[in-house]
């Protein structure tokens, strides 16, 4: 994605923006916020915090604005910080139905929302544009790419996404929560339903 359009994909979002804080007058601590906290790239502590996290909520829409929210997890390092103004994340293959990497075909906008619950309380948003590459020839620009993110899995895709904006989330309501080793052996236990089917009657 080139520097023009990413240039317009900010544009666009500022316009929005200044409309409501004239409206509501917030337009002073606003522009405090975006001096004070809003970077064009990812400094060493965002680096740091996205390489610790197991989670990220990331936010597509289609080509005529329909939208799509979703989780990606992995081991710590499951997102990658190619360089200061890119990160990479891995796609496997999954329900077929593609919907995020669709979206991005059309539409290359993401939100990306990484929310430490545990540790240290706080988000951290990164908004840009995002392209998909296959597995070798990312691999090939950078070698150092972990080579199983998910054990015993190769990614079909990743996901390239150049920074427009990178900014904390207020820890105010975000709620803390205690990590929770998996449970894999549920011998004796009452039998559940396969998750895939968990809201089919």
């Amino acid at each position: 994605m080139d520097g023009a359009s990413l240039d317009a994909m900010q544009s666009c979002a500022i316009a929005g923006e200044r409309l409501l804080q004239e409206r509501l007058g917030t337009r002073e601590q606003a522009e405090r916020f975006h001096e004070r906290q809003v970077l064009d790239h990812l400094n060493e502590p965002m680096c740091r915090f996205i390489a610790r996290q197991e989670m990220m909520f990331l936010a597509t829409s289609d080509g005529a604005g329909a939208c799509d929210s979703t989780l990606r997890a992995g081991a710590p390092g499951f997102v990658t910080v190619l360089d200061e103004r890119r990160l990479a994340w891995p796609e496997y293959r999954g329900n077929g139905v593609l919907a995020s990497r669709g979206n991005i075909v059309e539409n290359p906008h993401v939100g990306l929302l990484f929310v430490d619950f545990v540790r240290d309380g706080i988000g951290l948003h990164v908004n840009g544009g995002a392209v998909l590459t296959d597995d070798d020839d990312l691999r090939e620009e950078f070698p150092a790419l972990p080579t199983e993110v998910v054990p015993g899995r190769k990614p079909e895709q990743w996901v390239v996404a150049a920074v427009v904006e990178a900014y904390i989330h207020c820890a105010k309501f975000i709620p803390r929560l205690a990590a929770v080793p998996a449970q894999r052996d549920r011998r004796g236990a009452d039998p559940q339903p396969k998750k895939s089917d968990y809201f089919i009657p």
